[in-house]
């Protein structure tokens, strides 16, 4: 299916809608009425806490009059659209993050539990034990796959439309293969093996591992990819710039901007790999994982066997020990791995975000944007923020996953099926906050300037390497003498320059402290980031 179909059946009906501005003066013309004083008391009140005004609206009806009927209706035009959707990963953000609704949407569910059940019934048809399910025609396999291949939105709201009177989702997609297989003349003599011997959670389970698989392979880690790609570039393109590095928020020993763009690069490169690395899993084995059903059915039959064989055709890992439902353990893995690499970007995020403001890096600006609604020369660091933002909101969802899944009362309660909705929401925040990092890093020019004469200001960071030359040529108290000359003093290439001429040391080494400066001692950093390809690759075991 085209990643866009979702969004036009969500976006119906825009154009009916009420403005905010026209619905409130809807609801002051209802109060100013004639029918205000006897009929309808409506009063909007403004609270003011913290310099936010609220405003509440109290409608009493005591005759049931049209007014009220008024208000009524427009809280009924809230159809589901852009504007009116509670997430805005399906509102504001909806372009941003709509990749994954194939994968992660009810759709994406609804598709997937399509597959299983049809995957199943080809699996008991090549069973030899299974004689009442003989194997299929190439035209009968053909048509089979032509259910998951032609799978639509139409099919899938068919699904909806059956679910309304089972009260049964993963029933209903029972249901709907077996409408869609009656005029079939092989496939309607075993429709009753759909869904043969399963329990909902086995069609669940591996539908839910292979939305994670997808939404992972097809869309998160291609932009993972990106990101780590994006700041490698920046690692070597600024490889040999000079910066003052920060501990503790104090100058320090001098590094290159590029080296610690690499570090970033490295540590993403690291947690993504360990994302990848997660054992997607499933299970198949019945109501309470002990194949009970399967063995009275079929007692001379390896069902363990034929569930793993299944399973893994799915291109997936099989657990066999589980109650009524895969025990997640996996998920908690995958999303706490997650949340981990999301907190990377943040660190990467909010360190961009100072580097703006000591005016190390510019940015790029487009006509017409606007920076402040008041302060016309701003240029805010936006993406930055926006993605630190939904960073925080991702891993605030991945991280009740990750601690809520692995905990089902005895052989299995309900608490896991509302939560497990919420994948996709933890998925598409980080996904969000991914493009936004790319979209700042696009905006960025560093400013050699402000790192040189950043650098110019802070001389005393050479107090480190003049006393380390000393500690080895055995000037004693070598530390101590640096710290008279240096701590809370203005210190200066002059001052610097004479502490030095004074040292007894070797000709050389006196030379070489005396060459120098705040912008050359830099160690190994411009080498390291220049490796910054080579160390990704190395971690990856493949190019990036």
């Amino acid at each position: 299916m085209e990643s866009g179909s979702c969004s036009r059946a969500l976006n119906r009906n825009h154009s009916s809608y009420l403005s905010p501005n026209s619905r409130f003066q809807q609801l002051h013309d209802l109060s100013s009425s004639s029918n205000h004083s006897s009929n309808v008391c409506f009063r909007v009140s403004t609270a003011i806490r913290r310099g936010d005004c609220r405003y509440r609206a109290i409608v009493k009806d005591s005759s049931s009059n049209l007014p009220v009927e008024k208000v009524k209706q427009m809280s009924r035009e809230f159809e589901l659209s852009s504007l009116t959707a509670l997430s805005p990963l399906d509102g504001r953000y909806w372009g941003k993050v709509k990749d994954l609704a194939p994968y992660m949407s009810e759709y994406g569910l609804i598709y997937f539990r399509v597959i299983v059940e049809i995957k199943w019934l080809l699996k008991l048809s090549q069973i030899p034990g299974v004689t009442e399910v003989p194997s299929f025609s190439s035209e009968a396999q053909s048509y089979l796959q032509g259910l998951i291949d032609g799978f639509t939105i139409s099919d899938a709201l068919e699904v909806k439309s059956i679910e309304k009177v089972t009260n049964h989702d993963v029933k209903a997609v029972e249901y709907f293969l077996k409408q869609k297989c009656q005029s079939h003349p092989d496939i309607m003599k075993v429709l009753e093996f759909f869904h043969f011997a399963c329990t909902s959670e086995d069609i669940n389970n591996l539908a839910h591992a292979l939305m994670l698989k997808e939404a992972l392979n097809k869309v998160m880690f291609p932009v993972m990819n990106e990101l780590i790609r994006a700041i490698c570039n920046m690692a070597k393109a600024s490889s040999h710039v000079a910066m003052l590095s920060r501990t503790h928020g104090q100058p320090a020993s001098p590094t290159t901007l590029g080296k610690e763009m690499a570090i970033f690069a490295v540590r993403l490169s690291r947690e993504k790999k360990e994302i990848s690395q997660v054992e997607i899993m499933g299970k198949f084995a019945g109501a309470v994982g002990n194949y009970n059903a399967h063995l009275v059915a079929y007692p001379d039959i390896e069902w363990p066997q034929i569930a793993e064989e299944f399973v893994t055709s799915l291109g997936l890992c099989f657990n066999p020990y589980v109650t009524q439902i895969e025990t997640h353990d996996y998920m908690a893995k995958l999303f706490d791995a997650i949340v981990r690499f999301n907190n990377i970007l943040i660190d990467f995020d909010r360190d961009v975000w100072g580097y703006i403001s000591l005016g190390y890096f510019k940015q790029i600006t487009k006509p017409g944007e606007i920076g402040s609604s008041t302060m016309p020369h701003k240029v805010n660091p936006i993406d930055f923020e926006n993605s630190e933002g939904n960073l925080g909101k991702a891993n605030a969802g991945l991280s009740h996953l990750s601690v809520k899944l692995p905990i089902s009362r005895w052989q299995r309660d309900l608490t896991d099926s509302t939560v497990l909705r919420n994948m996709g929401e933890g998925l598409g925040h980080s996904l969000l906050a991914y493009k936004s990092a790319l979209q700042g890093i696009a905006k960025l020019q560093v400013n050699e300037a402000a790192l040189f004469e950043d650098l110019n200001q802070s001389w005393e960071v050479l107090a480190e390497p003049i006393q380390t030359v000393m500690r080895r040529f055995g000037i004693p108290e070598p530390y101590e003498k640096l710290k008279e000359l240096t701590r809370g003093r203005a210190v200066t290439r002059e001052s610097i320059r004479e502490f030095i001429e004074r040292l007894e040391l070797p000709g050389d080494a006196k030379a070489n402290l005396l060459k120098l400066t705040p912008h050359t001692y830099v160690g190994s950093a411009v080498e390291l980031a220049r490796a910054v390809d080579t160390a990704v690759n190395l971690v990856n075991g493949t190019r990036i």
